[in-house]
């Protein structure tokens, strides 16, 4: 069958005369191909369609809505966090000021009610009870997988260890102490506890107290970053009335993709072969170009000037390499990265930075991130399941037009 079409067969589906069909080709807006009898030109019966689809779309804002979607306008009002003239805040307060004091915990109750309840010092009943035995048993049936395979498995059984639903903002807000209490132990293979999270990550990795204070300032700069790929997968299933661990599994699946959570196993990859090499520069240009166009730990479309996560990290790290031969030469790596692609170090940068500097175990990096970010999960599916509304945004249709079943 053939499924090319004459100028007016494509200018009759694009509702626009032949002099208008002829400027989108000329404008590279339609392909055109010799028909091999005539002169006439044929039309790719798909590239109309898509071109018409477009067009419809366009006349109700389709096209901004799918510019938004690629680091765009804004999709969704939130109170929670901002990114804005190279800052990030939570709820207006400089993520990178909160950094220099807060724990995680004082992060969270600040995204979640922006302090006006600590629901961290109100206790947890239910942590006993998950930590007896139970969560030993879960994490005993998949004892070499990753922290964050673990953790995409137990999220969703927590549910039924929870002893009230969890499906409004207030129930979501009460049990997020427990969920991120039992998640680090998840990630840390530890029990689960009470003691603050940075305390805990740094008990398990045997980090001394200028590392904890990296962790608990790592900790409360990834708490949150507005609307990113996890964090939308959250909202998403919050707003079908989900329950809260079912919100924080989907938000760990996304994060899970190398795109986004592996951001900082990519750079550790590129600090490890520049560190191995007896050419750096070299090893970083081939480490590059082998992943290009992407720049794994460097730059951020959101901060055109630099992440500011970073330059904290970093800023803090500079001082500790006086006396750390090791850190010194991976804070140099991350130097010459920069300065051979013209581009400013990350978060995940950070991270990877840190991980190999202090042995911290691998994959540290994408711990830090899901605990923290948890904090921020937790505020925005409370803050979904309060709007009331489900996310179910249109597809644009690009295929084939109706046709009788064959």
């Amino acid at each position: 069958m053939n499924e090319d079409l004459s100028a007016s067969e494509a200018a009759r589906i694009l509702g626009v005369s032949l002099s208008t069909l002829y400027s989108y080709v000329s404008r590279g807006l339609l392909p055109s191909m010799d028909s091999g009898t005539s002169r006439r030109k044929r039309y790719p019966q798909e590239a109309v369609l898509r071109l018409a689809a477009r067009k419809d779309d366009a006349k109700r804002g389709g096209q901004a809505a799918v510019a938004a979607m690629h680091w765009g306008l804004p999709v969704l009002e939130t109170h929670i966090s901002q990114i804005a003239n190279g800052r990030l805040l939570y709820r207006g307060v400089d993520a990178a000021a909160l950094a220099q004091h807060a724990t995680l915990e004082a992060a969270a109750v600040l995204l979640w009610n922006e302090g006006q309840a600590d629901y961290f010092s109100a206790g947890t009943p239910a942590l006993a009870d998950v930590a007896d035995g139970w969560l030993a048993r879960v994490l005993a049936m998949a004892p070499a997988a990753p922290p964050l395979a673990r953790a995409m498995a137990v999220m969703p059984l927590l549910e039924h260890q929870l002893a009230t639903p969890t499906h409004t903002p207030q129930a979501m807000l009460a049990a997020g102490p427990m969920l991120m209490r039992v998640l680090a132990a998840v990630l840390l293979r530890s029990p689960p506890g009470v003691l603050p999270l940075h305390v805990q990550v740094a008990r398990a990795w045997g980090a001394d107290a200028a590392q904890a204070e990296l962790i608990r300032a790592a900790l409360v700069l990834l708490a949150d970053h507005e609307l990113n790929a996890s964090t939308f997968a959250v909202r998403c299933v919050a707003s079908t009335g989900a329950s809260l661990p079912a919100a924080l599994a989907a938000g760990l699946g996304a994060l899970s993709g190398a795109g986004h959570g592996g951001g900082s196993a990519a750079a550790r990859r590129m600090l490890l072969g520049a560190l191995d090499s007896p050419r750096p520069g070299d090893a970083i240009a081939a480490f590059y170009q082998a992943i290009a166009p992407e720049l794994a730990g460097l730059d951020h479309p959101l901060y055109p000037h630099g992440d500011p996560r970073a330059a904290y990290l970093l800023a803090r790290l500079a001082p500790m390499a006086q006396h750390a031969p090791r850190l010194a030469a991976i804070l140099a790596v991350c130097a010459t990265a920069s300065e051979l692609l013209d581009a400013r170090p990350n978060a995940d940068l950070a991270l990877a930075a840190m991980e190999l500097a202090f042995g911290w175990p691998e994959g540290a990096g994408s711990s830090l991130f899901a605990l923290a970010r948890a904090a921020g999960w937790i505020a925005h599916a409370a803050e979904q399941a309060g709007s009331g509304a489900m996310i179910r945004p249109r597809a644009r249709y690009v295929g084939r037009a109706y046709r009788e079943e064959a």
